[in-house]
């Protein structure tokens, strides 16, 4: 998908999507995000005072989001992150997003999946539920549950965990001839 933003009719939609990618934040969040209010570059943050829960959130900026926000032109027009041409910020990406989409072969996916992927790829690499939870600003751990869905392959590498650490037990045991 972020290759697909890489075409002329759709290239503002890729670091649009890169954030979406990277922090989990909303449509509306990411589209609000103002240089001044919101982008603390010098911290690595991402300040939202207005969110779906009313709660104030912090989001950190890692690597990937940063290289990609020191990379957006600021507009001296606009106090906007993502604007168009005359400073306008975008209402939408709904149009740019099918048509990414549609060039990478995705199918029934919109832009809020991508929250989806977010919450996905942290807990597939090992991020507690409860931090997820904090990182989206869900109320509860239900509410990650909902959005989180692990790949297949994630599942086979778990149980692999479990037999190596089961495997590791029995050999101890036998070295030490504890199976007794």
């Amino acid at each position: 998908l972020i290759d697909a933003c890489d075409s002329a009719s759709v290239l503002h939609l890729k670091p649009i999507v890169i954030t979406a990618i990277n922090t989990g934040m909303r449509k509306e969040e990411i589209l609000s995000l103002e240089w001044e209010k919101h982008i603390d570059l010098e911290n690595n943050f991402i300040l939202l005072d207005k969110t779906k829960s009313g709660k104030r959130r912090e989001i950190p900026i890692n690597r990937t989001l940063r290289e990609t926000l020191q990379q957006i032109v600021m507009k001296i027009n606009s106090p906007y992150v993502f604007s168009d041409n005359r400073g306008k910020r975008f209402k939408d990406v709904k149009k740019s997003f099918k048509t990414a989409c549609a060039k990478a072969g995705i199918k029934d996916f919109r832009f809020h999946d991508l929250r989806g992927t977010c919450c996905s790829h942290l807990v597939m690499s090992g991020v507690d539920l409860v931090t997820v939870k904090e990182l989206m600003g869900h109320q509860s751990l239900e509410m990650v549950l909902r959005y989180v869905g692990l790949a297949p392959n994630h599942k086979v590498k778990a149980l692999k965990l479990l037999d190596d650490a089961l495997s590791e037990k029995q050999s101890i045991q036998k070295v030490y001839n504890l199976g007794k």
